[in-house]
């Protein structure tokens, strides 16, 4: 019997929400084949069960897609870098990161987070109403990044239109894409040098270090490796942070709970990863490596996958309740950094600009609301991950819904 084909990605749900063919498969057809703008056919999967299997199973590989019609969203194939590795070549590579965040690191981070959270918030507070997103997110993350790479912030307007590109999918041409990436490796390539040259206390400096040592990455592997940590380190959670804080506004019981309970934050964290979607299309494909069944369904080797961990983190089977948000659910298993050889580099950075960012917001500006104005939230289009692109909020009761 033939398979039907589903378009994917699924028409864009409005705001944070879900689109309805991911529950409706979870529950009725979970795994199934879809066809992306570009490349070849994919299965999808969306069971928890599945999504972790295909994260975590050496039985699944990222190294194929060098080689294949990689299913996506734009029309170049921009597969490559150490997303488009296998153990033991990712290891290797990943390695070079083992010292970026030691407890005295991230201990020091926490300091300058808390430092450069509670001056921005002070800052927008000063004016009626301000922009979460471009007051409060991006400056925020965009310190941080640059901090931790040893990256000049006054350099922040261009690396900021490299990692955009970078995600982009409609909104730029392939051309622009291409021009961004290699203006970013230039940049990049040549920090890398000036580090080497005269060393500072930043992660650039630390992996250095590591190389020297007796490591066996190569120069260009270290920039790649430096360039995915900028992009993934700033879009991401330059993202969610107006995310969380949208979905904490948007029931103010929500924002109030944390302003009351600070203790609760970092639980509220997890929970937000679960509970919000970040990722539009899936993530990136993995190749079956040899034959696999999945909820029943044989996916043959060389046959890629997608998994879809944004409806894995409501999977039923697995959180109690899933679509409620919950700052006490334990256990919280969710993936919402990824799992696997391929868990997200950056998380314990993201976990700490977040839970400082929201500890700072909650006890700065406990009346902080969403603006009223039809024109107070805008959504990115075009992106591979989801969120607003303007986020107004104010302190004035009058000007709020």
């Amino acid at each position: 019997m033939d398979v039907p084909v589903r378009s994917f990605p699924f028409p864009r749900a409005p705001r944070l929400d879900l689109e309805p063919e991911y529950r409706w498969l979870q529950d009725n057809e979970p795994v199934t084949r879809v066809k992306f703008p570009y490349g070849e056919e994919a299965w999808l999967v969306t069971r928890y069960s599945d999504v972790r299997t295909v994260l975590t199973d050496p039985a699944f590989g990222r190294a194929l897609s060098l080689e294949r019609d990689v299913p996506r969203v734009t029309e170049e194939n921009f597969s490559g870098g150490i997303v488009a590795m296998d153990p033991p070549e990712h290891t290797r590579v990943r390695a070079v990161c083992r010292h970026a965040f030691t407890p005295r690191t991230v201990a020091r981070l926490r300091e300058r987070a808390t430092a450069i959270a509670t001056e921005l918030v002070k800052d927008a507070l000063a004016a009626e109403i301000f922009d979460g997103v471009a007051d409060f997110a991006l400056p925020f993350t965009l310190k941080m990044i640059c901090e931790l790479l040893g990256v000049p912030y006054a350099d922040r307007d261009h690396f900021r239109h490299w990692a955009e590109a970078g995600l982009a999918t409609t909104s730029i041409s392939e051309d622009e894409r291409w021009a961004a990436t290699g203006h970013m490796w230039d940049y990049v390539a040549a920090l890398v040098a000036e580090r080497r040259a005269k060393p500072q206390d930043d992660l650039i400096s630390a992996m250095l270090a590591v190389q020297a040592d007796g490591g066996t990455v190569s120069d260009d592997e270290l920039v790649i490796l430096a360039m995915t940590i900028l992009v993934a380190g700033y879009e991401t959670t330059s993202t969610q942070l107006p995310n969380f804080v949208y979905v904490l506004l948007e029931d103010r019981t929500r924002f109030q709970r944390l302003a009351a309970d600070p203790l609760l934050v970092p639980t509220a964290v997890e929970e937000l990863m679960r509970y919000v979607p970040l990722e539009a299309n899936g993530t990136t494909p993995r190749y079956a490596t040899q034959d696999v069944v999945l909820s029943g369904t044989l996916i043959e080797a060389g046959s890629p996958v997608v998994a879809a961990s944004v409806i894995a983190n409501r999977d039923p089977r697995v959180f109690t309740d899933p679509d409620r948000l919950d700052f006490a659910r334990d256990p919280n298993p969710h993936i919402g950094f990824g799992v696997g050889a391929h868990f997200c580099l950056g998380a314990p950075l993201a976990r700490l600009e977040l839970q400082v960012a929201l500890e700072v917001l909650t006890s700065a500006a406990p009346r902080v609301r969403l603006a009223a104005d039809e024109q107070a939230i805008e959504w990115k289009a075009g992106m591979l991950v989801r969120g607003p692109s303007r986020l107004m909020l104010t302190e004035r009761s009058g000007e709020t819904s």
